[in-house]
């Protein structure tokens, strides 16, 4: 690859690595994706459907309903991750594959997975 479309900035570079693991993983109507988003501040998790190209629902942070288990960024990720499977699991969904978007597969996004596990979800 030629320098000039090198990425140059570390959101292009998880972009580039999100569409790599996109191309591996793919959302249904009965196994849809659970994506994770990471800002700095807050974690967001959500449940997609690839096949009619639509949001299930989605879960952050902030939501209402939120009762961490300890202080700290981490602590709030894997009660998001234990909010979206109850959500799921009232909707039906018990089976999601796990999208990453990028990030590593390390701390919060990693708690996100093990609280959704914790909720009763099959990754």
């Amino acid at each position: 690859m030629r320098a000039i479309h090198l990425p140059r900035t570390r959101e292009e570079r998880r972009y580039r690595r999100h569409l790599r693991v996109r191309k591996r993983v793919r959302g249904t109507a009965e196994r849809p994706r659970l994506v994770v988003f990471r800002s700095l501040k807050h974690i967001y998790g959500r449940l997609v459907d690839d096949d009619r190209g639509i949001t299930l629902f989605g879960v952050s942070d902030t939501t209402e309903g939120i009762a961490a288990e300890g202080q700290g960024k981490v602590a709030r990720a894997r009660a998001v991750g234990q909010l979206l499977a109850a959500r799921a699991k009232s909707q039906g969904i018990t089976r999601v594959v796990f999208d990453r978007a990028g990030y590593k597969y390390h701390g919060r996004v990693q708690a996100v997975a093990e609280g959704a596990r914790k909720g009763g979800l099959e990754l």
